[in-house]
Parts: C-alpha cells; structure tokens; sequence
C-alpha cells in the first residue's frame, strides 16, 4: 500500500516536536554535576534529581496516552509542548538555587517526556501496518533531543548565565506549539473511542502484548535512558574524565542508539521484531558483562558502551513495530501510554541503584552485572512468551 505524501510531512511533524520536548526533559542532567557542586548534594540526592523528571515523564504517559486516543495529536501536542514551557522557565530563573526548588522544578518538567505517548498512536494511525515499524522507529529517534541538551546545556551555561539554556528551550517550544497548532492533523479515519478512559485502561491492562512489550522496553528503553541521565557520572567516577569530555562521549552514545532506533523498526518490518528483540538483547548480555569488569576505556569500554547504544536503541524501535503488530487500533496510544511509562521507569532505578552500589561497595561492576543478568532474563522471555505471542496472533501470509 503507497503511503500518502502527508503521512511524510505528519511524520517529520511529530518526530521535531518530539526531540524539542526530549530537549526539555533532559535539561537537569548535563547539570548535576555542577549543582552536586554548587548545593552540596550526596550522590542519592544528584541521583535523584535526574530521576525524578524520567519517573514523571514516565508514569504520565500512561494518561496521556488514552487522551491521545479520545483527543488525537493534533490537540495533544501543541498542549504538551505549551505546558512543559512552565517548568522550563521556572528552572532557568528562580528554581536552581535550592535542592527543593529543583525537585519541583524537575517534577514538573517530567510533562515534556510524555509527548512520546502522543506521537506513537498518531504516527500508527497514518501508516498501513507494513510501514508501521519504520514509521515509529523514526519517529523514536526523536529521543536524540536528549543529545542536544547533552551536547549545549553546560556549555551555554559556561558561556552565558545559568538562566540561558533554559530560555532557550522554551522559545523552540514555544514556536513548536504553534506550528504544530497550525499544521498537525490527524490520519483521516482514525478510531476514536467512545468508553471511559478508566475502562479504556482497564482492558488495555487486560492486553497480553501490553505487558510483554513493556517488560522489553522496561529493558531496551530503560537502558539507553538510564545510561543517557547517569553515563556522564559514571565515566567520571569510573574513569576521571572531565565533566565535558564524559558529557561529550554520553552524546554519541545517545547519538547511535537515536540512528539505530529507526534502524531497528525497519528490520522488524522485514524479518519480524522477535528476532531483532533476540539479536539485541544478546548484544547488551555480552556487552554489559564485558564492562563490568572495568576494562580500559580504550578501545574495549568504548567499544562496549557503542555496542550497547546500538543494540538499545535498535531493540527499542523493534518493541513498537511488536506493538503496531499486535495492539487493536483503538488502543495504540493506551498501549504506547503503559508500555512507554514501563520504559521510562526501567530508567528511573538503575542511575539510583548504580550510585547506591557506588556509595557502599566503590565500584560500578555489581550494577552491570545485575544489567548482564536482566537482559538474560529478557532475552530468554524474547525466545519463548513472545514469539509464542507472536506465531499465534499473526496469520501465516497467503500466497500470491
């Protein structure tokens, strides 16, 4: 089935606004080391500052998502984007200098990571099923805002005054809010459904692919976010980096998993994403094992983390092909809302584990152990409860 111009345009729509609210969501993490500094924080309490926007982005997908169903994109973005520009200011003028102030500040401004929940059932809806796991990989990729924050926070700071990034984040949204107000629309012909949202929620729970694309993306999302809040501490701990240089090295681990995201929903539509799901699964066991051990940074921690960037950033797009596979189509954006929230909160714990791990025992090396032993366990659920899930749901192709 030919795909109408449109979709295209919709496509790149979405996928800018979803990296400009990324942008949003990560502001605080480039900076926890300086406020670690600056307001005397404990390695929990930095942890936690950096956390908290992820949990909120996370858990927020969850009702956001089944709004998406009921009120469709083009009403969901534009208000997102608008809402998220609140925090953003309250962080850059007055809410930096206390550790209670940036708690809030950092709760609120976990809104902007809920536009994924958004994006994924209006892109679904745009796409006939063949196309879907490209379509959504793309739109995925939109997760490289994080790199942008990555890659200009500190150094606006540096250059300018505490207050600038965040000024700026705010104007891109600001804009964004309204093109996407002028120009979004939704697929023509989309479902909308008419239940309550608590009972809309009651039977997307009741969906078996519901929980097992979350337990993946738990992993495969969860990973790449955790390692995208807390690479920047770990390498300077782990390794003595400067704080630019490790921040400079999370951007292209961000950077590989945001092109292989896209890469990932492509192969999935050729060869099916239970097999992407196992192949990338297999790569972060071996890579996380590897690094446990602390090896040198170069080439064989460099090469490990690249690994797992690819590897994670493939299987997250792989994950949503599976669900444009088997979610009913009234139900993406419910099913994106939880299965997204899973993914999220997959990359609320490990940052907090991994400093806990740090304070008593000095050493990194039980935290990739323990993500060695995870993505075993996911890898095995991969071969067996999916791939049954999969071979059950879905039609043999007719010939032709």
């Amino acid at each position: 089935m030919p795909v109408p111009g449109r979709a295209w345009v919709m496509l790149a729509l979405v996928t800018v606004g979803f990296a400009v609210n990324f942008w949003a969501w990560a502001l605080l993490s480039p900076l926890g080391p300086r406020f670690k500094d600056s307001l005397h924080l404990s390695s929990f309490q930095q942890s936690l500052l950096v956390a908290v926007p992820v949990v909120v982005g996370s858990l927020g997908r969850i009702p956001v998502g089944a709004l998406t169903d009921r009120f469709g994109g083009r009403v969901m973005f534009p208000l997102v984007s608008v809402t998220t520009i609140v925090p953003v200011l309250h962080l850059g003028l007055a809410g930096h200098s206390s550790f209670a102030a940036l708690l809030v500040g950092g709760f609120f401004l976990g809104i902007g990571g809920t536009a994924f929940a958004v994006g994924v059932p209006f892109v679904n809806a745009w796409f006939p099923p063949e196309r879907r796991g490209l379509a959504i990989g793309v739109f995925g990729a939109g997760m490289g805002g994080t790199a942008i924050s990555a890659l200009t926070t500190v150094k606006l700071v540096r250059a300018h005054e505490m207050a600038t990034p965040f000024l700026i984040t705010a104007a891109v949204l600001a804009a964004y809010a309204l093109v996407a107000a002028l120009a979004l629309r939704d697929a023509p012909g989309r479902t909308v459904p008419t239940e309550s949202m608590a009972r809309r929620l009651a039977a997307t729970l009741g969906l078996g692919i519901t929980w097992q694309a979350s337990a993946l993306y738990a992993v495969a999302f969860g990973g790449y976010v955790a390692f995208s809040v807390y690479l920047p501490t770990y390498l300077k701990t782990g390794y003595g980096l400067t704080q630019a240089d490790a921040a400079n090295r999370m951007a292209g681990f961000v950077l590989l998993a945001v092109v292989m995201r896209p890469i990932g929903g492509w192969l999935s539509d050729r060869v099916g994403p239970v097999r992407v799901l196992a192949a990338t699964l297999a790569v972060v066991l071996a890579a996380s094992f590897v690094q446990s051990f602390t090896p040198p940074l170069a080439p064989v921690g460099t090469i490990a983390f690249l690994a797992m960037a690819a590897a994670l950033g493939a299987g997250s797009g792989a994950v949503f092909a599976l669900v444009a596979l088997l979610a009913p189509a009234n139900k993406v954006g419910s099913v994106t809302g939880v299965v997204g929230a899973a993914g999220g909160l997959g990359g609320f714990l490990p940052p907090l584990v991994m400093g806990s791990l740090y304070g008593a025992y000095g050493s990194y090396a039980l935290g990739l152990a323990l993500l060695a032993v995870v993505a075993a366990a996911a890898l095995t659920f991969t071969g067996t409860g999916v791939r049954h899930a999969v071979t059950r749901r879905v039609p043999a192709p007719q010939a032709h």
